[in-house]
């Protein structure tokens, strides 16, 4: 095998929708103002009895079962979240018992809203050494346990939820070579931080970083996979904020690509967004299988990666 290849994508959102109306009776703000900011409309937000792993594990069995495989079929487990609580077990682990996988190797990947390309990475280079045969890879956050929602600038944004993708060796490589990095000066600007922990983000300095340096990365992504911007068919940026999906989508140059908006009804999931993005594109038909779709994430650390896959 010299490579790997996603088999099916999968996702999973509770189901409880918190609108904007109901979000400006308990702070200062309204629809206009956010939908003219960031463009969300509606997120959703898991109850306290809803964990990340129960989040990861629902849209783990819906790849499982679209690929056709059990959960013994699996030997890695590799799960992106920023939000778990207890350092041991991780929700590698949690999802892999929730799942009954007999003995995967499992590791949780805290790279934020950057987790899920730097995850398909570790993935990838597990399976191309034969390390491993068979993975699943998970985006997991519960945004909604570190938020502030007394600040307006911050709780409007997130919401909850989970993708995942089942990622097989392959003799042509499916998924393409990672690029990834980081700013670590100006890491403070995306935070999840304190006792109780909690979000909090430099939202200008963020804007202005991911709107004219990530662009130009971007391309380079596509460049090490041996294809033109104008060659995909879709655009999977990590959905922050419509107000950076959009430019920076514009900026790329994929004129030829179904670009996703996800954030407008899910709000940022941070880790989870990306998968539960290209899961529901997958989903409604609007990308097909052998598609080129281009996966970029960015946020905390002010981390960056990204790869083009095949549209499973």
């Amino acid at each position: 095998m010299i490579g790997s290849r996603i088999t099916a994508v999968g996702h999973y959102q509770p189901a409880r929708v918190l609108t904007n109306e109901e979000l400006a009776g308990m702070v200062d703000t309204s629809d206009a103002w956010i939908t003219s900011r960031v463009g969300i409309r509606t997120r959703h937000i898991a109850g306290p009895d809803e964990p990340v792993d129960e989040l990861a594990a629902h849209a783990a069995a819906k790849a499982l079962a679209a690929a056709g495989r059990a959960p013994a079929d699996i030997d890695l487990v590799v799960v992106a979240t920023s939000t778990a609580i207890d350092r041991s077990p991780n929700m590698a682990a949690r999802v892999a018992a929730r799942l009954g996988i007999p003995c995967p190797a499992v590791l949780d990947v805290n790279v934020v809203c950057a987790g899920f390309p730097h995850a398909l990475a570790t993935a990838d280079h597990a399976l191309r050494a034969g390390a491993a045969h068979r993975a699943l890879v998970i985006g997991a956050d519960k945004m909604s346990d570190v938020t502030d929602w007394t600040d307006r600038t911050t709780c409007v944004l997130v919401g909850d939820g989970a993708g995942a993708a089942v990622v097989e060796a392959a003799e042509e490589a499916g998924v393409g070579p990672v690029l990834w990095g980081s700013v670590p000066e100006m890491g403070h600007a995306v935070r999840i931080e304190g006792t109780p922990p909690r979000f909090a983000q430099e939202g200008q300095s963020v804007y202005r970083w991911a709107t004219t340096r990530l662009p130009s990365i971007a391309r380079q992504v596509c460049e090490k996979a041996g294809l033109a911007p104008e060659d995909l068919a879709g655009v999977v940026l990590h959905q922050a904020n419509l107000r950076i999906i959009e430019p920076l989508a514009a900026k790329l140059g994929a004129v030829n690509a179904v670009v996703a908006r996800d954030v407008t009804d899910s709000g940022n999931t941070s880790a989870a967004s990306i998968p539960l993005a290209l899961s529901k594109l997958v989903e409604r038909g609007e990308l097909t299988t052998g598609d080129p779709v281009l996966l970029f994430g960015f946020g905390g650390n002010l981390s960056y990666a990204g790869q083009v896959v095949r549209c499973p």
